[in-house]
């Protein structure tokens, strides 16, 4: 695989507590000249970086993030919210607690919820394998397809 076709399979980014307007704006530079899938950004920064980046480079932000315990509500309002800020992507965190509880159904509904949300929006849907048994995968990636997200996450890599 060539480099530039690595870099456009790549979500760039930054998502650290204590993230400024400027390391958002050196990540949207950053993106635009290395050609990759999106930019990944807390939700406050999202319509100054769509406003700064127009139509050059998808901006991606995180639902519930990190740990996926808001109410399926504050999902969905954050994700409304960040599309009309301009989020052209959207991460969502499973309530792993729910997976535990195997609520399943709760959480399939959950995704359709933020789904309906995105307005035709991506939405990928995070699943922390790392605190998952080997049948809790196969399950969320069932329970994820089912219920109509673009895409299946591996990990926020805050809990690893």
């Amino acid at each position: 695989m060539e480099k530039n076709e690595l870099l456009s399979k790549v979500d760039h980014t930054l998502l650290a507590v204590h993230t400024t307007w400027k390391e958002i704006k050196a990540l949207c530079d950053d993106g635009m000249r290395f050609g990759v899938a999106s930019i990944c950004i807390p939700g406050a920064f999202v319509k100054q970086a769509a406003e700064y980046v127009g139509k050059k480079l998808p901006i991606c932000t995180v639902i519930g993030f990190p740990n996926g315990y808001s109410t399926t509500g504050a999902k969905c309002f954050e994700t409304s919210e960040a599309v009309r800020n301009g989020a052209d992507e959207i991460d969502m965190v499973i309530n792993i607690g729910w997976l535990k509880d195997q609520k399943y159904d709760d959480i399939l509904h959950e995704i359709q919820e933020v789904k309906k949300a995105c307005n035709g929006k991506l939405l990928k849907v995070i699943i922390e394998t790392c605190l998952l048994t080997k049948e809790e995968k196969i399950k969320m990636c069932k329970t994820v397809s089912k219920a109509g997200a673009d895409f299946i996450k591996t990990s926020t890599g805050f809990s690893s």
